[in-house]
Order: C-alpha cells, then sequence, then structure tokens
C-alpha cells in the first residue's frame, strides 16, 4: 500500500531587502542597539569611555616595577636563572664578535662570498662580497660586526625557541590551540613594547636587547614549523608508519624532512624580523649599526642616520637572498658537497693572507664620507623644497596639509563619536564580514582599550593608522594592478620591492624626516612606504591568478579593458584584494607606533615615553592597547570563513 508523504513546509519567503544576510545582520544589531544603548547611556552617559568602566593597572605594575628594582641583585631567581643567562649571551655575543674581528675584514668577505657562491650562484656571490665592502668604505665596519655578533646569537636562539614551540605545536592539537593566541599576541605586540619588560629584568645592555629580540623574531619559525609538520604528506607518513618506525623515527625521518621548505622559509623571517629589533634594540644599549642610526635620529642628522642605515638594508638584503636560494634548492640537485670543502679551504686562505697581510681592521684611509653630502643635500632640500616651490608647493607644506587636512578631522571626528557608537560601528563591519564570533571579539577588543584608560590616545593612534593605510590601498592598489597588466612593468618594479620589504621598520623614519621634518605626517609616511610592497605583491598575485577563462569569456563578450579590470578581476579577486587590506593595516600599525620616535604621539609616545623613564605602568598599558588596536583591525579587514553545515 503505498503512503502519501505531505509535502515539507516552506519557511516563508522574506522581504525583499532582509533577504540579504548582511541586511539581516544589520537589523538585528540594530535591534540590540535600540535596547542596550539607552541603558548604557543611562548608566554611564558621556561621550568618551566612561570613568566607572575604567581600570587603573599603574599601581599594581608600579609595585611589580619596583620589587623587580629592588630585588634584581639579591633574589635566587634573578643571582641562579637571569643571571646566568645573562653571561651566557654575553660570553656568546662577544665569543661571536672576536671571531669576526679575529678573521678579519678580508676573510669575513670571502667567507660570506664562498657561502652566497655555494647556495646560489657566483652572482650573489659578487653581490654579497660588493655588500661587506660597502659596509667597511662607509666606515660601520666595526658596527656592522657588532650587529652581525648579536644577530648570529639571537638568530640562532629564535630558531631553537621557534623550532621547539612549532614542534610542539605541529605534533599536539592541545598545544596548538594553547599557543596559537599566545603566538598572536607576540607578533602583534609592537617591538618597542618588548624592552621595557626586559630592561628591567636584565637592564641595560646586550642581554636584554637579544633576549627581546628572541621574543620577537621566534614566532615566525614556531608557526611555519607548525604548518611544515601538519602538512607533511599523509600517504609517505602511512608508508612510513607500516614500516613498523616508531614516533621518534618517523618525526626525524618523514615529517621533518618533508617539511624542509617550511622550515627554512621560518629561518628566513627568523633573520628578517631578528634584524629588524636588533635595530630598535639599540634603544637600550644593543650597540652595532641601530645604535648609530638611532643616535644620529636623534640629533637629526640624517647622512649619518643613513650611512648607519645603508649596511643595515645590505644585511638584510644578502640575509634575505641566501637563505631564499638555499630554501629553493632543496628538493633539487645542488653542488657536491666536496664544493663545500674547496670554499672552506679558500675562506681560510684568504683570512689568513689578509691576517698575515695585517688587514685584520679596516683600513682608515679607505673609508667614503657621506655623510656631509647628505646632509648639504638636505640643507638644500630644506632651503629649496621645504616650503615655496610654485604650483605644487614643498614637503614641509604636504606634510602640514595632510595633518590640518586628514589627520585632525579624522582624530577629532573619532573622539567626538560616543564611546557605544564606536563599539557599534566595530560590530557592524567585523559582523558583515565574518561571523558573530568576529564581532564579539573585535568589540571586545576594543572595549578592553577604553577599560585601560587610554580611550582618546588610542583614537589618535587609529586616525593615524586609517589615514595611511588609505593612501596605501589607493597607490598599492593602482601600483598592483598595473604591474598585473603589464610584465616589463612588474619586472622594473620587482627589486625595487624586493629592497623595501627587507628594509627593517627602523630605516624608514631616515628619509621621511629628511624630507617631512618631525611630526604625525612623516610618521604615516614611513608606515606607508613600510606597508606598500605588501599590498602591491598581494594585488598583483590576485589579480594574475584569476580564471584566464573567465578574462577569455569577458573579451568574447566585447569587454573593454576596463569592463574586464572591474567586472571579472576585481571580483574573482576578492579574497586576495581583502588579505591585501588587512596586511596594509598589520603593516601600517607596526610603523605607525615606531613614529613616536618622530613625533607621532598617541600609544607610540606613550611606549616611547615609558621605555625612556623606566614607566612599566604606561609602557605595557599602551603596548597592551596597540595589540587590542591590532587584534580589532585584523578581525574588521580579514573575512572570516564560516564552518559548512553538518549534511550540508
Amino acid at each position: 500500500m503505498a503512503t502519501v508523504t505531505a509535502p515539507a513546509a516552506r519557511r516563508p519567503a522574506l522581504p525583499g531587502a532582509l533577504r540579504h544576510p548582511a541586511a539581516r545582520k544589520l537589523l538585528t544589531l540594530a535591534v540590540a542597539a535600540a535596547i542596550l544603548v539607552p541603558l548604557a547611556v543611562s548608566q554611564w552617559g558621556g561621550t568618551t569611555w566612561p570613568d566607572a568602566l575604567t581600570v587603573d593597572v599603574s599601581e599594581p605594575l608600579g609595585k611589580a616595577s619596583d620589587w623587580i628594582i629592588d630585588n634584581r641583585d639579591s633574589h635566587p631567581l634573578f643571582l641562579y636563572f637571569f643571571g646566568h643567562v645573562s653571561n651566557v649571551v654575553v660570553i656568546a655575543v662577544r665569543a661571536v664578535y672576536l671571531a669576526l674581528l679575529a678573521v678579519g675584514w678580508a676573510g669575513v668577505t670571502a667567507i660570506g662570498a664562498l657561502v652566497a657562491w655555494r647556495v646560489a650562484g657566483v652572482r650573489l656571490a659578487l653581490g654579497t662580497g660588493a655588500a661587506f665592502l660597502a659596509c667597511g668604505l662607509l666606515g660601520m665596519w666595526v658596527p656592522t660586526m657588532q650587529t652581525l655578533a648579536l644577530m648570529v646569537v639571537a638568530v640562532l636562539a629564535s630558531v631553537a625557541v621557534g623550532a621547539l614551540l612549532g614542534l610542539a605545536a605541529g605534533l599536539s592539537d592541545r598545544m596548538d590551540r594553547v599557543l596559537r593566541p599566545v603566538l598572536d599576541t607576540m607578533q602583534v605586540l609592537p617591538a618597542f613594547a618588548y624592552l621595557l619588560p626586559v630592561v628591567l629584568v636584565f637592564g641595560i645592555g646586550v642581554p636584554a636587547a637579544v633576549l627581546a629580540t628572541v621574543v620577537y623574531a621566534a614566532p615566525p619559525m614556531a608557526r611555519l614549523t607548525s604548518l611544515g609538520l601538519r602538512g607533511a604528506d599523509k600517504e609517505v607518513l602511512e608508508a612510513v608508519e607500516s614500516l613498523g618506525t616508531t614516533a621518534r623515527q618517523r618525526l626525524l625521518t618523514a615529517r621533518i624532512p618533508l617539511a624542509r621548505k617550511e622550515l627554512l622559509l621560518g629561518v628566513n623571517q627568523t633573520i628578517m624580523m631578528a634584524l629588524s629589533m636588533a635595530v630598535i634594540a639599540s634603544v637600550i644599549g644593543a650597540g652595532g649599526l641601530g645604535d648609530r642610526v638611532y643616535q644620529a635620529l636623534a640629533s637629526v642628522d640624517v647622512g649619518a642616520a643613513l650611512a648607519a642605515g645603508i649596511p643595515i638594508v645590505l644585511l638584510a638584503v644578502v640575509l634575505d637572498r641566501v637563505t631564499g636560494a638555499a630554501g629553493e634548492r632543496l628538493g633539487g640537485s645542488g653542488r657536491s658537497p666536496v664544493t663545500w670543502l674547496y670554499a672552506l679551504v679558500v675562506a681560510a686562505a684568504v683570512a689568513l693572507a689578509g691576517r698575515l697581510a695585517g688587514f685584520l681592521d679596516w683600513p682608515d684611509g679607505w673609508d667614503v664620507n657621506i655623510a656631509e653630502p647628505v646632509n648639504r643635500a638636505v640643507d638644500w632640500m630644506t632651503a629649496h623644497l621645504y616650503s615655496g616651490v610654485p604650483v605644487v608647493g614643498g614637503t614641509a607644506d604636504w606634510a602640514a596639509h595632510f595633518t590640518s587636512w586628514i589627520l585632525n578631522p579624522l582624530r577629532e571626528g573619532l573622539q567626538w563619536l560616543p564611546w557605544w557608537s564606536v563599539l557599534l560601528i566595530v560590530a557592524a563591519l567585523a559582523w558583515l564580514i565574518g561571523t558573530w564570533r568576529t564581532a564579539l571579539t573585535a568589540v571586545l577588543a576594543m572595549a578592553a582599550i577604553g577599560v585601560l584608560g587610554v580611550w582618546n590616545p588610542s583614537l589618535d593612534t587609529l586616525s593615524q593608522v586609517l589615514a595611511a593605510v588609505a593612501v596605501t590601498l589607493v597607490i598599492g592598489f593602482a601600483t598592483g594592478i598595473a604591474a598585473a597588466r603589464s610584465d616589463r612593468f612588474e619586472r622594473a618594479l620587482r627589486p625595487v620591492l624586493d629592497v623595501f620589504q627587507t628594509m627593517p621598520q627602523f630605516v624608514y623614519l631616515i628619509p621621511v624626516v629628511a624630507l617631512f621634518g618631525v611630526g604625525r605626517a612623516p610618521a604615516a609616511a614611513a608606515a606607508v612606504v613600510y606597508a606598500l610592497p605588501a599590498v602591491v605583491r598581494i594585488t598583483t598575485q590576485g589579480l594574475r591568478q584569476v580564471d584566464p577563462a573567465a578574462l577569455e569569456s569577458a573579451r568574447s563578450l566585447g569587454a573593454s579593458t576596463g569592463q574586464q579590470l572591474r567586472q571579472v578581476q576585481l571580483p574573482l579577486a576578492r579574497r586576495s584584494l581583502l588579505l591585501a587590506v588587512n596586511q596594509g593595516v598589520v603593516l601600517v600599525l607596526a610603523v605607525v607606533i615606531i613614529g613616536g620616535l618622530v613625533g607621532g604621539g598617541a600609544l607610540g609616545y606613550q611606549v616611547v615615553f615609558g621605555l625612556a623613564q623606566g614607566d612599566l605602568a604606561t609602557g605595557l598599558v599602551a603596548g597592551a592597547a596597540i595589540v587590542c588596536l591590532g587584534l580589532m583591525l585584523d578581525r574588521v579587514t580579514q573575512p572570516t570563513e564560516r564552518r559548512p553545515k553538518k549534511g550540508a
């Protein structure tokens, strides 16, 4: 007997506007706001963050700082743990530095060139040798060796710590969940915020600089190690397991070899971040090239800052190229291991010959003084380009107009908004681009800024970030589109982007101070230059990866080049463009904070002030606010994938 099945009841159709998920989200948020906002206004009122919702953490942080200072020379924790750590770091850095000096400039140059030749070929070897010689010609050989010694120890320690953390996260889901928020915080926290705690524990000097660098540079190694171990080929692992191997044998013979490219990429990223942090750590007595740059910027001596900044860039480019080439060679045949022996023999012979010939110290007569002509050029620009230029105006005029027309109105507008409206805007933006969890995280991060008592300075920093991001995206998208449509333009642009991406953050302050002086506008300009390469690269890659069949279909329908871009390429590259926005925001935030050194003010100034005065409360509260600001901006600009429902 056949059974009759009743048709499933259909859901009533929603009105036209509410069929769109974004409209339903906004309606839900509007209903919640209509209920919660009157309650909040009646309870606390005002436009700025209520004092009743602020927690004063300065007293407990001040007590912690006083306890550390009072017990640093007597407590067993400092005497038998931190003291030994400090001694080991000092001995290691000094040993590497003395070894570099003992080899001499000729030996160091030869070793660097031969390693580059062994890894990547003759062209990079010549470039490496020229880079080391340029460091000597600029009169920066000894500071370069100091920075290199610090780098060697810091990178080795960062790689070791990062690899261990990545190993734990790659082999254990529970450890991965525990470490993920820790690594997120370590990467979002500005570099300057690391300096104050380590200075309190270790004092001014090399140990604090190295340990701050390790904390800053270890997360990329940990993330990429975990990624490589988790991404290992399942079939290979099953085949190895079928042979009766133990977990340790599978790790050493299968998982780690399969993850070697990710591991070497982690080393590359660790080197770049360590070099950037080693320069910033000059503020706490690291010495070397960073100290020269910092002292020159403090006295607005652009020529001396450039003379010390160029070797930093050269070191960054050389190390980036060598480690990158080593990663590309993995999996290929490479050169015979015997060539390593030849390279070492030649390097030892050159070093010995240089020592016998007395070529240990760089000859003073070979120095090329670029500080004076650079300063004369800066003086000429000050006299002729700062102001009074017909039609276009001068660089100082541009900075003043950018400040008065964009930065000031944006800051005043954000600070004029009621605190609850800022939270609503953040919730709406985050929910539209992600899920309700994304919105909740963003709102809680923004609310934490108010609870810490730095609402207005954070909005000031936010105004600088938004202005710099807007400029970055306009220039970056335009340049990325041009590079995606022209192979010749992309090839010409590639070396420029390479140099910009390998330059440490600190170095970007040199040209903007020379062109624009000090203030919030120069800090924003440095942030734009720092973030631009990443935005251009991601935009270009996203547009070039658009399905050629879609473009061909558009052409067959008679679409013009502009129509293809607007209606096909940009919509299909939406995810890449959103990623470009996200990376632009994160990178701009990093440099706007460092802009506190050149008059950027707001949270960046508070971090720098806390470091200079040894004020743990001011420095750490501002650093925590920056973390919350970065977390909020990340959630607002990065789309969240929805998990598919079961059965879907």
